[in-house]
């Protein structure tokens, strides 16, 4: 199936995102050539986007629509090493797309929030984690979210691709993306409720791209 497929049926579902249409095929390019490159994705955002970073993450790390085979390579060495259960890891493991929730590290998170600055959370991790050529999808519905914008700061500052997913204005984040996923609306819940459908086939196409020969 061809990647693009999916992407059409997203604006059949959702015909108001035909306006970000081509950000969103700009997005996925980005995201394939980064794993391509052995690279990973950073994610952050607030309140329910903070959910979607960590939801985004749950649909890379480990097979979405696809069921996504350890090698065979690993299943032997798996075996070797633990004989039955190795046999069994083999089987059940499943290939990841690295991606990490800025969002998720609560220890980390306070204590810099204590420490130096709240609204540095996000952007001390990107220290941390980025190397050039990495992306980062800041998830915030107004664009304002000053901790997402000095997390996107720094990631252009490494060399990361900077990816948004915004409303409509796009906010005070536009200036610093790369691209820039600013779907129709401006009330944070219908943002919200469009962010979605488009963070789901972001995470489609490119499974697809890279597991698409297997099934489940």
């Amino acid at each position: 199936m061809e990647i693009n497929f999916f992407l059409e049926e997203l604006i059949t579902r959702y015909p108001q995102l035909i306006t970000v249409k081509g950000e969103i095929s700009k997005a996925v390019a980005s995201l394939i050539k980064c794993y391509e490159q052995g690279g990973k994705v950073l994610l952050c955002g607030n309140g329910g986007s903070c959910s979607d970073s960590d939801h985004i993450v749950g649909e890379l790390m480990k097979g979405f629509e696809n069921k996504r085979r350890v090698s065979e390579s690993l299943k032997q060495r798996l075996l070797a090493s633990s004989g039955e259960r190795g046999a069994y890891l083999g089987e059940k493991l499943q290939q990841g797309l690295p991606a990490i929730s800025l969002t998720a590290h609560s220890a980390l998170i306070t204590a810099v929030a204590n420490d130096t600055d709240a609204d540095l959370i996000f952007a001390q991790q990107v220290v941390g984690y980025a190397k050039p050529g990495d992306v980062i999808i800041g998830i915030s519905s107004s664009g304002n979210s000053q901790n997402v914008i000095d997390a996107l700061i720094t990631a252009r500052a490494m060399d990361m691709v900077v990816i948004g997913l915004t409303g409509e204005t796009g906010g005070k984040m536009k200036p610093h993306c790369d691209i820039l996923i600013n779907v129709p609306g401006k009330r944070t819940a219908f943002v919200q409720e469009l962010h979605l459908p488009v963070y789901h086939i972001l995470c489609l196409m490119v499974e697809h791209h890279f597991f698409g020969n297997q099934k489940n």
